[in-house]
């Protein structure tokens, strides 16, 4: 008879039997959120079946309500924010969070509105996508501590936590591709009320500043219509100034298509005469002739990160406002000489 004491199985065990990593098992048995329920399941029952002790499930994870501007979704850039949701419902799902969504119009998020949404949804948490809060809205949410998270957003005061792209590295990164092509009179074509656009603003003004006898222009626009038609039609004026400028970078990928058309009719070749560099990598990036260079921002990890960062207010309502800041990759095309490897 074998007197040999049986060994308790350890998580390495468990993790080698449910076919996953051990830091995904230690995750599992802690109750932390981020694992899909399948994984949890199954690494739950291999747990069960060799007897390793594991802990009473937590209480389930609050309710979180997103609220997107309505105008970003119907308009142009409705592939930009649908993969933005997209990376929400796949946080929340994995994290266990009841999450729903609303499309509204920006000017209409009153404190009462959002209450109203809030409870509709029996959310106990808010996410204000490509929204900036105003004043009075801004002021409740602040009195009533309700946990917000702004999804492609930064508040200035850090008074909320919030996720975007790093808009002003971003651009100065995006301008420092003109400038090392050589270009030194340089275009750039934007506008919008929101904080992550006039971060890219700043963004380009300091590339510009940074190179000795370099000069920029801000185009303003209105974006009342097709961003590209009015990018056309401002860019044509502008060339028929004969004022010397041989580049471009834009706000978006859907401006750079514009500005692309209106060079290329002007008979300039691209990128030896006059290069181009979007923003955002949409999927009409890969549409123009030649292909926009741009700069690609991960827009579903923007809305999984969103999702961390509400369950940490969760957690801990009183914790200081954080941001999370995605790096901005640039992508090679062939409307800006490239000084970097391509992809």
């Amino acid at each position: 008879m074998n007197d040999q004491k049986i060994r308790r199985p350890r998580q390495a065990d468990i993790a080698t039997l449910a076919g996953v990593s051990v830091s995904t098992v230690s995750r599992v048995l802690a109750n932390e959120p981020g694992i899909s329920e399948t994984v949890r399941r199954q690494i739950l029952k291999v747990a069960a079946e060799h007897g390793y002790p594991v802990k009473p499930a937590t209480e389930a994870v609050a309710g979180g309500l997103a609220l997107i501007a309505s105008d970003g979704v119907t308009g142009g850039l409705s592939v930009f924010y649908e993969a933005i949701v997209e990376g929400l419902r796949v946080g929340a799902a994995e994290a266990g969070m009841p999450f729903e969504v609303r499309m509204v119009r920006e000017e209409r998020i009153t404190p009462d509105a959002a209450r109203d949404y809030m409870q509709a949804a029996a959310a106990e948490g808010l996410f204000l996508v490509g929204i900036d809060p105003n004043d009075m809205l801004r002021d409740w949410l602040q009195d009533t501590m309700v946990p917000t998270v702004l999804v492609n957003g930064t508040d200035p005061g850090m008074r909320f936590d919030g996720v975007s792209p790093a808009n002003f590295f971003g651009a100065y990164q995006a301008a420092g591709r003109l400038t090392k092509a050589g270009h030194r009179r340089i275009l750039h074509l934007s506008g919008s009320h929101r904080q992550t656009i006039h971060e890219r603003i700043r963004g380009f003004e300091a590339a510009i500043a940074a190179v000795p006898g370099a000069e920029g222009r801000f185009v303003a626009m209105t974006l009342q219509g097709s961003a590209s038609r009015e990018a056309h039609e401002r860019t044509a004026a502008i060339l028929a100034e004969n004022a010397g400028f041989t580049a471009a970078f834009c706000m978006n990928d859907f401006i750079a298509v514009g500005v692309l058309e209106a060079v290329i009719e002007a008979g300039l070749r691209v990128p030896e005469d006059f290069a181009i560099v979007g923003f955002d990598d949409l999927p009409c990036a890969l549409m123009t002739n030649p292909q926009l260079s741009t700069m690609r921002v991960d827009r579903a990890a923007l809305g999984r990160e969103a999702i961390s960062l509400m369950l940490s207010r969760f957690r801990d309502r009183t914790a200081p406002a954080r941001h999370i800041c995605q790096a901005v990759i640039p992508v090679a095309g062939g409307t800006v000489v490239n000084v970097e490897p391509r992809e």
